[in-house]
């Protein structure tokens, strides 16, 4: 009887893998000389920039507010002699007076500030609107959309100058198109649209809006043109009609879009400048804090302090409705 030898064959050695440390990052590595240089001068720059166009004039403009001068001499930190005259009280810490005579004294404040007012109304209201709705209709594709998209944006390249000049002819009161459309041309009956005080702000407002539609109209171009096609068929396939589609689907994901049309919409309105001075130099019906900003600064006048004063609350008027709208737009994002 013979016997069978078995053999036996080890078993493989399982394979080493590899240990991978649990604070490595991977693919991070360090950032070498050159490459902190260059972030350093990508940030740095438009860091120093936006302080020194931006903050320093905004905080300089703030502390100058709180005193009495008139752009020529030093400051200094001595309290101003009340009954003296200013040449002699000029560059002295003036405290809030410069306020409280801009809301006591001075009769144009009050009649800028509601101008003011109503301009940021208007564009919040009618402007932003009629952008957003000529977006819509745009972006649908209609036939001709290019070329409407390009006549409306005209107005936009256009300096506010040259809007405001374009639109004198159109205002005039016996060679104006308007006046002429409306047979109201003549001596006698002719509309003073840029010198009746009742009538001048709102004339100007729609070459200021005419501009302003234009300007939204491309952010929400831009803004519509970034949705998901795939939200639209899905709510397409809900059974939702073109309103609903936008309203419930579309515009809130633009949410980014609309805080930069807001910012951008009180921005413009209350720096507006250009259109008023060229009518009639903002008097008569078309006060604006801007205008009074500019003649108490740089006019005849020269009383720094008090035209910074304006400024401030110029300021305040813009910050005090985007903070609202930014606060409760962050604030339902925070409750979903």
């Amino acid at each position: 009887m013979s016997s069978t030898s078995q053999t036996h064959t080890p078993a493989a050695a399982p394979a080493k893998t590899p240990v991978v440390k649990a604070g490595r990052r991977r693919g991070a590595r360090r950032l070498t000389g050159r490459d902190r240089i260059v972030v350093a001068v990508l940030l740095g720059i438009p860091l120093l920039l936006d302080l020194a166009f931006v903050w320093f004039p905004a905080i300089g403009t703030v502390l100058l507010s709180f005193t009495k001068w008139n752009g020529v001499g030093s400051l200094h930190t001595k309290s101003c002699v009340p009954n003296m005259p200013s040449i002699l009280n000029n560059g002295c810490v003036y405290g809030v007076q410069n306020y409280h005579q801009a809301a006591t004294i001075y009769p144009e404040f009050w009649p800028a500030v509601r101008h003011n007012l109503i301009w940021l109304a208007v564009f919040v209201v009618i402007a932003t609107p009629l952008g957003m709705l000529f977006a819509v209709v745009i972006d649908r594709g209609i036939r001709g959309s290019r070329m409407y998209q390009s006549i409306l944006f005209l107005p936009v390249m256009l300096s506010l100058a040259l809007v405001g000049i374009i639109w004198e002819f159109m205002y005039s009161q016996n060679f104006g198109l308007i006046n002429t459309v409306i047979h109201r041309n003549g001596d006698s009956n002719a509309i003073d649209w840029l010198g009746n005080p009742h009538l001048n702000l709102w004339a100007v407002l729609v070459e200021a809006t005419w501009r302003q539609a234009g300007y939204v109209m491309v952010l929400y171009l831009a803004g519509l043109k970034a949705v998901d096609p795939s939200l639209r068929e899905a709510a397409l396939v809900d059974g939702a009609n073109a309103w609903q589609t936008f309203w419930r689907v579309v515009f809130p994901v633009m949410r980014p879009i609309n805080i930069v049309i807001m910012v951008v919409t009180v921005i413009e309105s209350l720096r507006a400048f250009d259109l008023v001075y060229i009518t009639n130099k903002g008097i008569n019906g078309l006060e604006l804090l801007s205008v009074l900003v500019t003649s108490n600064i740089v006019g005849e006048t020269q009383r720094v302090g008090f035209g910074s004063a304006l400024g401030v609350v110029l300021l305040m008027i813009s910050l005090v409705p985007i903070s609202i709208f930014l606060y409760q737009t962050f604030s339902r994002e925070e409750s979903r």
